[in-house]
Order: structure tokens, then sequence, then C-alpha cells
């Protein structure tokens, strides 16, 4: 009996050691090892953790105005989970005017693509100042909702929207890339143009901050005094070559009309001018009705959000002209002096190819040639300069010609700082083997000459290629930003630095096409553009237009093409200006881009010339097809889309379903529908 009173007295004591051990060790793993992630638990509830976002870098233009700023915004955020039965819709409603339906409709939207997991599910955007001081009040009173700030960005000058860009919300596919592992859900990234582009400069570097709050989620103050926070690192600033008045009114007059206006200064490269036709209220795409904005410029047929300048690419007509002029004199298959008897065709191909002048001399050298935009002289000269001699065949002869263009920074993207740039077209021999089955010669590409036929280029390629001729054999990539944080050498901007060389054509070759571009203004066919105290260098172009429609081939209207720079010597300003389905290039983009040349050189235009600014500005040229013509091009879209998603099974059978009849039916509807709206002119 003892010994059992013994052990039973050796157990109690053994319990009163252990017990107080275990609780010591569990307090021990709960409050300094965090097993089971307790000590974060409850760090949570009272520690809230505000991610600063920086200020995006302000952007000026070259007169340090300043063209791109900030507005600080808040959007409501929450977290599903936290969102119980008892949470107070109605009161939530109130305090940000909208319906409980809006708030359930929306809730539920967000919750279905992202989960219920998910944190900081950014609900409503941009709340008004109004929403936003109510819900600093009592925004304790919802478990799960905090108010969150970021920068929005605003325009203080109204304009750009074509380069500029806009931000927008990290998506899902991004952050699953390595390029964005810094960022987190509900970062905001620039998605077109400069915002893009300068996007790891312009967004800065985030700060975090601890706050402690309450038991009713109230901010009380700083954790730990502060002393784990990290300051938010404002994004650089951008200084641009753009010279916001000159924009402005390139804008004004480029409103109402579908095209491009480029200009660039040819001694850096520095853009100083780029518009597109029609552009849009940049501001449209800031604020809360962001996307419902997006969606509708997506929808317009005029296609607000297609980059005009760097996208669009045309035959560039007669202002191809100085550059065949220029590689048929460095390949010394003519002199200065030679001419050619254009009787209003170009006929030694066996087929007539037009001029717009017949007789009187005005191909009797190159000067006039250019001067008077003689067709058949340029078929001509382009046909010597593939067929010479010293190539042995013609293929021979292409591949040279395209190794010119190349070195001209035709056929492939120049590199402009801002994305989605086209390159346009330069056919090789491997092109015209494919077409012609290897059976071909000069006649078969005679008409690119004169800037017809394969060659394609944009805008910004037309603009770039008159600096070059302006700096007789030199260019640099056309770009935007001289400076980034006042750095006007750093790292991101060393590749537009750089000189890139053009061939190795004399200084004299391009003396004599300057003199004859001179003449295109003095005398030939842009005296609309001459003005008394500034020497331009110009050339007029009108671009062929054709589409198929119904599975025929319809011409349009032509393009008005034009390019310049001014003045002949130490030029400053180098202009391309393309505005679609508008006839003649002196009629619409001449004018134009004189009035640009004359607002950046002399920083107003002359009293004289107000009218044509008047003209340029309240002048509509966007045709009735335009809108059937999109129709059609979204319906063959869809068709696309359609096809591509069938089985392989599907398109078996929708092919043996097809029917020629039918497809005849459908093409004659498409072209009479399309010639009822074309015969209806701008």
């Amino acid at each position: 009996m003892a010994d059992y009173t013994q052990n039973r007295s050796n157990y109690i004591r053994i319990l009163f050691v252990v017990i107080p051990l275990v609780i010591v060790i569990r307090l021990l793993f709960l409050q300094v090892f965090d097993v089971g992630g307790y000590k974060q638990a409850a760090i949570g509830q009272a520690v809230y953790i505000k991610k600063i976002y920086p200020p995006r870098g302000i952007i000026y233009d070259r007169n340090h105005k300043v063209i791109m700023n900030n507005n600080i915004v808040y959007d409501l955020v929450v977290e599903p989970r936290k969102i119980t039965k008892d949470f107070d819709t109605l009161f939530l409603c109130k305090m940000l005017n909208v319906p409980v339906s809006e708030f359930n409709t929306q809730f539920k939207r967000m919750v279905n693509k992202y989960g219920w997991n998910q944190k900081n599910l950014a609900l409503f955007r941009n709340l008004s100042p109004v929403a936003v001081a109510r819900l600093q009040e009592n925004i304790y009173e919802f478990t799960g909702v905090e108010l969150v700030e970021h920068s929005e960005r605003s325009f203080t000058e109204n304009c750009g929207a074509s380069f500029m860009g806009y931000i927008n919300e990290i998506s899902e596919s991004q952050l699953k890339k390595e390029k964005y592992a810094e960022y987190q859900k509900g970062d905001y990234i620039g998605i077109t143009g400069i915002e893009n582009f300068y996007e790891d400069v312009l967004r800065g570097r985030p700060g975090v901050q601890y706050l402690l709050r309450d038991v009713k989620q109230r901010i009380q103050g700083s954790y730990k005094e502060g002393s784990l926070d990290s300051m938010a690192t404002p994004g650089q600033s951008l200084e641009l070559f753009i010279d916001a008045k000159l924009q402005k009114l390139t804008e004004d007059m480029m409103s109402n009309k579908l095209g491009s206006a480029v200009a660039i200064d040819p001694q850096t490269g520095g853009i100083l001018a780029f518009a597109s036709g029609p552009t849009y209220d940049p501001s449209l795409l800031t604020g809360a009705s962001k996307g419902k904005n997006l969606g509708k410029l997506l929808m317009d047929a005029t296609k607000p959000l297609f980059n005009r300048p760097i996208q669009a690419v045309y035959p560039p007509g007669s202002t191809f002209k100085p550059i065949t002029a220029l590689v048929a004199l460095d390949e010394g298959v003519i002199t200065p002096s030679f001419g050619y008897g254009c009787g209003g065709g170009y006929y030694a191909c066996g087929r007539r190819i037009g001029c717009t002048h017949s007789g009187g001399g005005h191909a009797r050298n190159l000067a006039y040639a250019i001067a008077y935009s003689c067709n058949s002289y340029f078929c001509h000269i382009f046909r010597l300069a593939i067929d010479a001699p010293k190539h042995g065949n013609v293929h021979v002869g292409l591949q040279r010609w395209h190794q010119y263009m190349n070195e001209f920074g035709l056929g492939h993207p120049i590199g402009i700082d801002i994305p989605n740039e086209k390159g346009g077209n330069i056919p090789d021999s491997n092109y015209f083997n494919r077409t012609y089955n290897g059976n071909w010669n000069s006649c078969n590409m005679s008409i690119i000459g004169m800037g017809q036929g394969e060659v394609l280029m944009t805008p910004l390629q037309m603009a770039n290629s008159m600096c070059i001729i302006a700096n007789k054999g030199h260019y640099f990539i056309p770009h935007f930003v001289k400076s980034i944080g006042g750095d006007s050498t750093h790292e991101k901007l060393k590749p537009f630095l750089q000189k890139h060389q053009v061939a190795n054509i004399t200084d004299s070759a391009y003396q004599y096409v300057i003199g004859g571009m001179q003449g295109v203004v003095d005398f030939g066919t842009a005296r609309i553009a001459r003005m008394a105290d500034i020497v331009v260098c110009a050339k007029t172009g009108t671009a062929q237009n054709e589409r198929i429609i119904g599975g025929k081939r319809i011409k349009l209207q032509n393009h008005s093409m034009f390019v310049a720079f001014a003045p002949r010597e130490n030029p400053k300003i180098a202009v391309a200006v393309a505005i679609e389905n508008s006839g003649y290039g002196a009629t619409w983009a001449g004018p134009i881009a004189s009035l640009m040349i004359e607002q950046y050189l002399k920083d107003s235009i002359s009293p004289k010339r107000q009218f044509l600014v008047k003209k340029m500005k309240d002048a509509k040229i966007i045709p009735n097809y335009t809108y059937i013509l999109d129709s059609i091009e979204r319906a063959e879209a869809r068709e696309r889309d359609r096809i591509k998603n069938m089985s392989k099974d599907s398109l078996k059978i929708l092919q043996m379903q097809k029917d020629s009849v039918q497809r005849k039916k459908d093409s004659l509807k498409a072209a009479y529908y399309f010639r009822r709206y074309y015969s209806k002119k701008p």
C-alpha cells in the first residue's frame, strides 16, 4: 500500500512539472517560432501593410512645358472571403453613390473571375472625392474593405494620344511572365506608346508602410515607429523633342481626316510632331470610364487607336522619286543632265504607264523631272539601275537595289521608341521568283521607280528619308525622348545617339536631288508650300489606293502624300504627311506640311496664311465607304476566327458545304453595296 501511495505521489509531481512545461513550450512555438502562422495572423489583424505607389515620371515637351502629370486617385479594394452575410452593403453603396444591384453584380463578376481567396480585388476604381471623404471616415465599419491610392495620368495639354499611350492595371497573363516578376496584382503598367517603352524608368519603385489598427480596423499610427517602413521612389521625368504648340496645331489640322503627319529634326532624329488622324482625347483613357471608352474607340470605324504614322503602310507614290534618283546617280546610269522624252506616258514595256505631263521638256534633266514629277522618267531610270551591265543580270541588280533600300531604313522597322512599329515592304528577287516562277525582268516592276507597285512605306519612313536627304547621307533613329531625369546620355537613349550612314552616295548626288526638290516648290507641283523667307525642298505624291472587296479589285480615291525639309541649308525640320482618300499631294498633304514647317521655324503662322490653317482644320475628308469597309473587315475577321476554332473534321464538312454560286452572289452583293456608298463623295 505504501508503494502504491508513493507511486501516485510521483505521478502527481510529474504532472505538475510536465503540464507547465508543455504550456511554456506551446507558448514558445506560438509566440517565438510562429508554428502554424499564428503570429502572422495576429499581426495581420493588428498591422496594416500599406503599399505606397510612387508617382510616375512627369513628361515635358522640348520647351519644358508639362504635357503629362499625375493625379492621386482611390480604388475600393475588397477581400472576398471577409465579406460575410452581415456585411452592410446598403450603407457602403450609399457612400459610394451606386445602386446595390450594381455592387452585387460587380462583386460576383470579380469573384467569378479571380476566386474567393484572391486578395485586393479592385471593385470600384477612381472614386469621386466625395465618396473618398465619406469612406475615410467610416472604412472601419467594413471588414475586408480598403481604400488604395495610386497615381492616374493627366494630360495637361490635351494632345499626344498617339505616342503618349496609357496605363492600366497589370493583367494576370503579364504577371505570369518573368519580365514582370517585380510587379504584383493591382500595380499599374504602361500599355502603349511612351508609357510602355519607358515603363522601367517612369514607374519608380514602390514603398511600404506598416500601420497599427485597432479592433475596428481604424488606423492608430505607425508600427514600431516606422522603423520597418520604406520610402517610394518617384519615376524619372522625361523631356521630349515634341513641340507642344506644333503638336496641337498638327492634330487640329488632321481632325476629320484619315492619315498621318510626322516632323523630325534631321540633326538629332528627335520627333517634333507626331499625329495620327483621326486622333482622340487622351483623357478618355484615364479615370473610371477608361474601359468603356476603350471599347468605343476599338469599335470606331475610323480606327483612332490605329497608330498610322508607324502602322499604316502605303505605296509612297512620287515621294519615292528622290530615292530612285539617288540610286540611279550612284549606280552611274544617269548624270544630272540626263533627259527623257516623255509624251504623256511610259511605253517602253509594251503598256502605257500614264504621266500627268506631256511635252514641254518637263523631263529635260533630273531637276526638271523631280520638279514636275515625271512618271516616265523615274520608271526608266529605275530600270536602268537594276539592268546595269555591271550587275550581270536583273536578279543581281534588284538585290543591289534592295540593299540600298535597307540602308535607307526601308523594308524593316527603323526602331522608334514606341512599340508596334511596322516595317513596310521592299520586294527582292525571291519575291519576284515566287510571283513569276523565276521568269521576270525589269518591266515587271518598272512602276516601283515612281513609288507604286510592291513598295510600301510608313509615314515615319517617309519622314526619315527626308532626314537622310537633308543630311546628305545619314540619319539618327527617330525618337521622342531627349533626356531621362535630365540625362541626355542615359543608357536607354544610347541607340538613338548613333549616326547611321547610308551607302556611300556622294554629296554632289544629294545636291542635284535637293536642287530638284527645291524646284518642286519654286516652280513645280508644290508651289502651295512656297514661303518668301524659307527655302523649302519638297516632293508631292499621289498614291494609288486599291482594295479587294467581294473578290474584286476596286480602285478607291488616291492618297495625298507630301514630304519636305527646310531650310535647304542647315535643315531643322523634315516632314511627311499622308492624307488617305483625298487626291493629289499638293491639295491637302502639302498645305498641312508647309504650315507645320512655318509654325516650327517661326513659332507662328503669318496672317496671310491663316486662311489656309482654317481650311485645313475645317476640311472633313473621311469618305462614306470607310464605314462599309470596316464592316466587311470585321465580318471577315469573325469568319477567320470561326474557322480557326473549328476542328479538322468540321473544316472538311464546311469545305464540302461551300457552294460556288453562293460565293459569287456574296461577291456581287458586296461589290454592289460598296459601289453604292463609293458613289457618295466625302
